[in-house]
């Protein structure tokens, strides 16, 4: 057996969690007394400069470091993150999502059956308003895998590629669900919404939309929010974020009419 291979089954009983950072002060100590009985907790920071480094050596993390000036989103640290963990299996969690006692029993237990996927699929439970947001539940993120079977594309809001099987953790098992911490104020989203469509005119910078879809790309957002999602469920909350939802789509498509126009040298306003 080559040193390798003679690594990673070393470490295939043994989880690592990953929790990429910066400037993740408020929540951060609650996920991190979540998530202290692994076997390791690993601190992925991208040059905070509030209290999140004192609170990682306080908790006893092992701490990396991602320089910001790199890169000013969060994939190519996640990529990074994940393959310096210790141990072949690595769990991702966000500096403001906790894990619960059942799902971390959950886990261990998948690492140790026959036949494991080798990515799990994990539920979260969103709050807006202070409300859970059925309408966003169950939210699955493959957040679980083999490291040496795992890598994170390092554009915006990507998703990582398991070579191999993954499998869903069910929607029906609540318990076994993230919980998102953030609860994201209006304000917040609408400041959200700016940056993301931003990230995302570049992502689609070749891609027309005609002129229809600045009417029937919102409503569809809001209507599959709101109806097919059940956001009418949700009360006012589901009401609001459903139209934010919609907002979203609109912003982003008068963006793209914009820049569209740039390119074709047509001036935006009168002069």
């Amino acid at each position: 057996m080559n040193c390798k291979l003679f690594r990673i089954f070393a470490t295939m009983n043994k989880i690592s969690v990953v929790i990429n950072t910066y400037n993740a002060e408020q929540h951060l100590q609650t996920v991190l007394d979540s998530v202290k009985e692994f076997d390791e907790v690993m601190i992925c920071d991208m040059e905070s400069t509030d209290t999140t480094l004192n609170i990682a050596r306080r908790n006893g993390c092992r701490i990396v470091t991602f320089e910001r000036k790199q890169h000013s989103i969060v994939e190519p640290a996640r990529e990074f993150a994940i393959h310096e963990a210790q141990h072949e299996w690595v769990l991702v969690v966000d500096a403001d999502e906790l894990v619960t006692p059942e799902l971390r029993e959950y886990l261990y237990q998948h690492i140790n059956k026959e036949g494991y996927a080798d990515g799990l699929f994990i539920p979260r439970k969103n709050y807006f308003l202070g409300h859970f947001m059925r309408c966003h539940y169950p939210d699955h993120l493959l957040r679980f895998f083999r490291k040496s079977k795992t890598h994170w594309p390092t554009f915006v809001h990507s998703t990582p590629r398991v070579d191999g099987r993954t499998e869903k953790i069910p929607a029906k098992q609540e318990q076994l669900a993230l919980i998102h911490l953030a609860n994201d104020s209006v304000a917040n989203i609408v400041n959200k919404t700016n940056q993301y469509t931003l990230n995302e005119l570049e992502r689609k910078k070749n891609r027309h939309y005609s002129t229809f879809s600045l009417l029937w790309r919102p409503f569809f957002r809001f209507f599959k929010t709101y109806i097919l999602k059940g956001g009418i469920m949700d009360g006012k909350p589901g009401f609001i974020k459903s139209m934010l939802d919609g907002y979203y789509q609109f912003i982003f498509l008068a963006k793209k009419y914009e820049q569209e126009k740039k390119v074709k040298g047509i001036p935006t306003k009168e002069n």
